[in-house]
């Protein structure tokens, strides 16, 4: 039992009487679920006027479908088929909210008010809105371009600055069933001679040309249409890797033939600037660069000695790092020698007590094998490819995007390639040509920000040749940003940079300016946004499709669901202009 206290407030003339203790209220609101609709339902009403909802809706309204209502043969015999606009804006909304998959947007057209405003209560099956996405792939692309141009037209997507970075995102396949040129090898050779023996066989029983059990025309070819088609994946894979292999070959020899002059140049006392290349030894670097000093200042200067030092020191590391490795690498094969004759007495006691007498156990299991560097490829997605993240390894692809001023994606592109260096010269490109395509429906077609202003971009996309290539201005980081910021820190630069300096050391002192370094500041508050966005609140995190195509276009159809999302937010919670 609680108990009640009453004091009384004084408010003015008035005193009045708080019950502590309790709720004050009159009664309970009645629940009654059986209560009929006493005027028809209105759909408009089931959402506030500035739910997402609608606006999706309209922007769809405004958009030229031609290409897709384009493929359907209507006039003829059969059901109606569901309207493109409608599958369209399902699609939209769906990925705008983070629901992709076909089975939940169909689940939701049941349950979601905003699902089953937009298929007005008459919702498709999970299979329609599958075969609707696979159907209008290449459709996706230019509707992608046109909602930036309504975007546009609302006075948004502004170009002042414009970002441009890679994200990975898996694909639909595990990454277990990646392999390497010989277990395609052997996997094609092993089912050609099945499929040899299986055919001398049935000619052998049936006869040539009969399988002694033919079915009904129309009803044969499932299995075997199935397993041709898995084995002509399987062939593209061995096909692609031995192409694969010829490139890597080469790319080593050159890789090998950098490294060698970079050697070359550093004991000839011209080192270059920069990170060395890859396949350099760093003891044989800083020995190099010692013989350089050597022979340039002397023996007994003291830059000689300064790298002298440096090179023992690298020598002595590297030999520690090695002792080290090997030191663990023994323990490790002591450790696995003893777990083998651990399961080996414990297999020989189980067999004993089993059979009343001491057996031979069986081999042990081959264990995995090393890591392997050559090149892959998955059985299930041959289009994907291993790609490095900062977890670990993923299967899946490279996901380009440039993104506006006001957090708009501007250009998106799908590539097999693990690094971002060779995109920027194709994303350049193609944000100079939405740039053009958007500038007759801006308001004002004039103004600064119609226009790309400057292009910012990671160390990433660093070097000579996107550097000095044709096209906007750009600002690309030569370092990681905690060392650039240190550097325009402690080592400010100013004024034009020097007479004979590199592209990458004009641009390492652009950066180290006050102007270059607030304007690189901007980068991350530009692109990371829309990457987090597109994979925290549109669940974009892997593909449902398979393949370069259909990936590259599930990637714009997302990029056109965060567009909607992001004017949505604009028109309904404007921010100052920047």
């Amino acid at each position: 039992m609680s108990l009640l206290r009453f004091r009384y407030v004084s408010l003015g003339r008035f005193w009045w009487v708080v019950v502590d203790g309790c709720g004050v209220a009159k009664g309970f609101r009645p629940v009654d679920r059986d209560q009929r609709f006493l005027l028809p339902v209105d759909m408009v009403e089931w959402l506030p006027v500035d739910h997402q909802v609608w606006l999706v809706l309209d922007v769809v309204d405004q958009l030229d479908l031609a290409v897709l209502t384009g493929w359907y043969a209507r006039g003829g015999v059969g059901r109606r088929a569901y309207d493109p606009a409608m599958m369209l804006a399902l699609l939209v909304y769906g990925y705008a909210n983070g629901v992709r998959s076909s089975r939940a947007i169909e689940r939701a057209c049941h349950s979601d008010v905003a699902f089953r405003v937009i298929c007005a209560q008459d919702p498709p099956d999970h299979t329609q809105i599958a075969r609707f996405r696979k159907r209008h792939l290449e459709a996706f692309s230019d509707l992608f371009t046109q909602v930036l141009i309504v975007c546009a037209r609302a006075g948004y997507v502004r170009l002042g600055i414009v970002a441009i970075d890679g994200t990975k995102v898996a694909a639909n396949a595990s990454i277990d069933a990646t392999h390497e040129r010989d277990w395609f090898a052997g996997k094609v050779a092993a089912m050609t001679d099945e499929a040899a023996a299986c055919d001398a066989a049935e000619d052998a029983l049936f006869g040539a040309g009969r399988r002694g059990d033919e079915p009904p025309d129309g009803m044969s070819g499932r299995g075997a249409a199935g397993r041709a088609e898995r084995a002509a994946r399987l062939r593209q894979c061995l096909d692609e890797l031995a192409v694969e292999h010829a490139t890597q070959a080469e790319h080593t020899r050159v890789q090998a033939q950098h490294a060698t002059d970079y050697l070359a140049q550093a004991r000839a006392g011209q080192p270059r600037r920069g990170r060395p290349p890859r396949g350099v030894d760093p003891v044989a670097l800083a020995q190099a660069i010692a013989e350089g000093h050597a022979a340039k200042y002397g023996p007994e200067h003291r830059y000689t000695r300064r790298a002298a030092k440096a090179a023992t020191t690298k020598a002595e590391t590297a030999a520690t790092e090695a002792e080290t490795a090997t030191t663990k690498a023994e323990t490790a094969t002591t450790k696995a020698e003893t777990a083998a004759t651990e399961a080996e007495t414990a297999t020989t006691e189980a067999e004993t007590a089993a059979t009343g007498q001491r057996g031979t156990p069986a081999a042990a299991a081959d264990g995995k094998a090393g890591h392997k560097t050559g090149p892959r490829r998955n059985s299930t997605d041959p289009d994907s490819r291993l790609m490095p993240t900062r977890k670990g390894f993923i299967q899946g692809y490279n996901a380009q995007l440039a993104g506006s001023q006001d957090h708009f994606v501007v250009a998106a592109d799908l590539v097999q390639d693990t690094g971002d260096v060779a995109q920027l010269q194709p994303m350049m490109a193609k944000t100079s040509h939405t740039a053009d395509t958007l500038r007759p429906h801006r308001p004002d077609p004039d103004a600064d920000h119609a226009t790309i202003g400057t292009a910012l971009a990671d160390n990433g996309y660093c070097s000579d040749a996107n550097l000095t290539a044709d096209g906007p201005d750009r600002l690309i980081a030569t370092g990681k940003t905690h060392d650039l910021t240190t550097a325009a820190t402690t080592h400010p630069a100013s004024g034009p940079p020097p007479e004979h300096a590199t592209a990458t050391q004009r641009m390492h002192h652009r950066l180290r300016t006050p102007e270059g370094a607030a304007l690189y500041k901007k980068r991350g508050a530009t692109i990371e946004p829309i990457n987090g966005t597109l994979k925290d609140r549109g669940n974009f995190r892997h593909f449902l499709l398979r393949g370069l195509q259909a990936c590259r276009a599930e990637l714009h159809l997302a990029a056109t669901a965060h567009n909607l999302r992001r004017l949505h937010n604009l028109l309904h919670n404007p921010q100052p202009a920047t």
